[in-house]
This record gives C-alpha cells, sequence and structure tokens, in this order.
C-alpha cells in the first residue's frame, strides 16, 4: 500500500530516527521499504530534507568499502532523493561537489555512474506531491525507467517508458504521435481510472505521482 498519515514528534525526534534508518540502511536485505520510508518522513517535514542530504554525503565520503552493498544503497538513497526534492541552494553546491569529487575519484565506477545520474536528475527535479513508488525506487536503484501502461479508446494498450520527470502532457503527446493522430483538431488528454471515479490527469502532473497514488 502507498505510505498513509503518520504521526510525528519534534523535528530533532524525527531526524535522530532518520539518522538510525540510515545506519540500517547499510546492511539491509531489501532496503526498498526502508528508503520509501525515509522519503515519506522528507516529504512531510520538509526541514529535514537537507539534513538527510548532508547525512547521505557524509555517508558517502571515503566510505570503509567504497562500492560495496552498504555504500550502494546510501548511492541509490542519493538517487531517489535527487528525483523527489531539491535541497536549499548551500546544500545543492556542496552536493555537486560531492558528485564531482566523486566522479573523479572513482571513474566509470558504480558510485560515479550514480553521481552522474544525480547531477542530470538535479536539473529536472521540481518537487513532488508524492514520494516514489515502490516499483520507482526499485527502477531508480537500477537508473532504469518505469514502463507505464496506456489504455486507448479504440486501440490497443500502449506501453510508454517514463522516468521520475515525465509529464502526463509528455506521454499524451508521444500516444498521439504512436497513433497517427498529430493532424487531429481534437485535443488529448490522459485520465486515471480507480473503481470510484475517472478524472483528467493534468498536463503538468508527474505520471510517476499517479502510479505512486495507484499503488
Amino acid at each position: 500500500t502507498a505510505p498513509g498519515p503518520r504521526s510525528y514528534t519534534t523535528l530533532r525526534d524525527e531526524a535522530v530516527k532518520l539518522f538510525n534508518s540510515l545506519q540500517q540502511l547499510e546492511s539491509e536485505r531489501d532496503p526498498v521499504p526502508l528508503m520509501q520510508g525515509v522519503l515519506q518522513t522528507c516529504l512531510d517535514l520538509p526541514p529535514l530534507v537537507d539534513e538527510i542530504y548532508c547525512q547521505l554525503v557524509k555517508q558517502t565520503t571515503e566510505p570503509p568499502a567504497p562500492g560495496g552493498q552498504g555504500d550502494l544503497h546510501y548511492w541509490q538513497l542519493l538517487t531517489c532523493m535527487s528525483c523527489t526534492f531539491l535541497p536549499s541552494p548551500p546544500v545543492l553546491r556542496f552536493l555537486r561537489f560531492h558528485l564531482d569529487r566523486t566522479e573523479n575519484h572513482f571513474p566509470a565506477s558504480e558510485m560515479a555512474k550514480y553521481a552522474c545520474f544525480i547531477r542530470e536528475a538535479l536539473e529536472k527535479t521540481k518537487g513532488r506531491e508524492c514520494v516514489p513508488s515502490l516499483e520507482e525506487i526499485v527502477m531508480l536503484m537500477q537508473r532504469q525507467e518505469m514502463i507505464c501502461t496506456v489504455h486507448c479508446p479504440g486501440a490497443p494498450a500502449c506501453s510508454v517508458a517514463i522516468s521520475s520527470h515525465t509529464t502526463a502532457e509528455e506521454v499524451a503527446q508521444e500516444l498521439v504521435s504512436r497513433l497517427g493522430l498529430s493532424q487531429s483538431p481534437n485535443l488529448f488528454a490522459l485520465y486515471e481510472q480507480s473503481r470510484r471515479r475517472e478524472q483528467p490527469v493534468g498536463s503538468a502532473t508527474l505520471l510517476a505521482d499517479v502510479l505512486t497514488r495507484f499503488e
């Protein structure tokens, strides 16, 4: 199920809990739910976003086992953070310096590949309504796009590759092109449908947020 409403204590207490979660992340066999929990706390408590970015930079600076499982778990969470939240300008500068340093010290390594992916993501991230779904987190850990299935009236379902930054308008335009409707005078939009309702998806809405709501 998608993360539901939570109750929180003080920011200081929640920061300590997040720090403990990061320590646990290093040895976690299935880190995806833990990562989603960290992301959800940051979404609910925005002042903690910078704190987590700084903690992740610290954990991925001169790790005891560069490129080991624990180190990569931190890089994977940092990847998810970069596709969900923008840090404050000072922390963003600090983060970019860290990414450059990692690519210079460990060229062609997995860490360098994550650093490159994160830098590109930060150029596109504008903020999310929802944290990444479990499926999205898995794909981000692999630095891959998700496959979204769109059902079109009078045509077979279409599979579309989307990233964390793909909007409903971009997908609608791609489908219009695929279906040969570019010259049609009609307007096209995406709709999300559940058991209770059907409603249009706003053109600027991120498809990844829609998928999280369906999770």
